[in-house]
């Protein structure tokens, strides 16, 4: 499987300019949380393993007026805030910030104005909250938000399902049996496989982490964006044979042969987000 570095990368990091903001009221059908709860404090917990100490500084100072210190305690927010009512209109806003629709099919190549119209996809909402999190002219309850929502944006772009090419809403809609009763594909990625390892996020960060780097080769021209590469790699993901279970069953045989691949996806987003923040908050 494909990845890329962030080395290469670094002058785009260090914003040229905030990117227009691309919230706008839409009418998309909801949306399953990607990883769910427990991938995505995976993810939060493996980046903040990996934070330089400039960067794990500002994280406590702007987080500290919400009482808490570590990335996996805002992992979730940006799913939570759907069923608040006083964040229901910036739920509105960013619904669509979550994934990704590959429109050219399983090719899975990006193609902004085909794929990303509008910048309403999460390849340009980690381009927007990444500029906003690394400027410092901003309010701290700005930069703490942007914080909140590329902790979260980095584990959906890892999640398979929310970058694919089929139009079954990233899985949703795809029937599944699944350990003796009905689910769908999209559930069974976001948390189901997870869970048959029987462990909490911090046991289970402490299992995926390693003091071996998750291997990030140089990105892929021609494109110069390493979270459109992210969101290829996960396109290519479901586009593989067997991804899709034939017969529309999940037996023993394709949890074995497919969490492998959703755990390193959770080790590469976790490594990467504290690549981005260690960029957008160095001294």
């Amino acid at each position: 499987m494909a990845d890329c570095s962030l080395s290469s990368g670094a002058a785009m990091f260090k914003f040229s300019g905030l990117f227009a903001f691309m919230a706008v009221l839409l009418v998309a059908a909801p949306l399953a949380h990607a990883w769910g709860p427990l991938g995505h404090s995976v993810v939060a917990e493996l980046a903040q393993r990996h934070l330089s100490p400039a960067a794990e500084a500002e994280v406590g100072r702007l987080l500290a007026t919400e009482h808490v210190q570590r990335l996996a305690d805002v992992a979730n927010w940006p799913d939570q805030m759907q069923d608040d009512p006083a964040m229901a209109s910036l739920w509105k806003q960013t619904r669509t910030q979550h994934y990704i629709n590959f429109r050219g099919g399983s090719d899975c190549d990006y193609v902004p104005p085909r794929d990303c119209r509008g910048g309403r996809c999460v390849v340009a909402a980690l381009q927007y909250y990444v500029g906003v999190l690394g400027d410092h002219s901003q309010s701290d309850a700005v930069r703490r938000n942007a914080l909140k929502f590329v902790v979260h944006f980095v584990g959906d772009i890892h999640q398979p399902l929310h970058a694919g090419y089929r139009d079954d809403k990233g899985g949703n809609t795809y029937q599944v049996q699944y350990d003796g009763g009905g689910s769908n594909l999209h559930k069974v990625w976001d948390s189901k496989m997870l869970y048959t390892r029987d462990l909490d996020w911090q046991a289970y960060s402490q299992a995926l982490d390693s003091p071996v780097p998750v291997a990030l080769p140089a990105p892929v021209a021609p494109l110069d964006n390493p979270y459109a590469q992210w969101a290829e790699e996960s396109c290519r993901i479901t586009a593989e044979a067997g991804f899709y279970p034939p017969g529309h069953k999940i037996d023993q045989a394709y949890v074995k042969a497919e969490l492998p691949v959703a755990e390193l996806r959770l080790r590469q987003a976790g490594r990467r987000l504290a690549d981005v923040l260690n960029l957008a908050l160095a001294d």
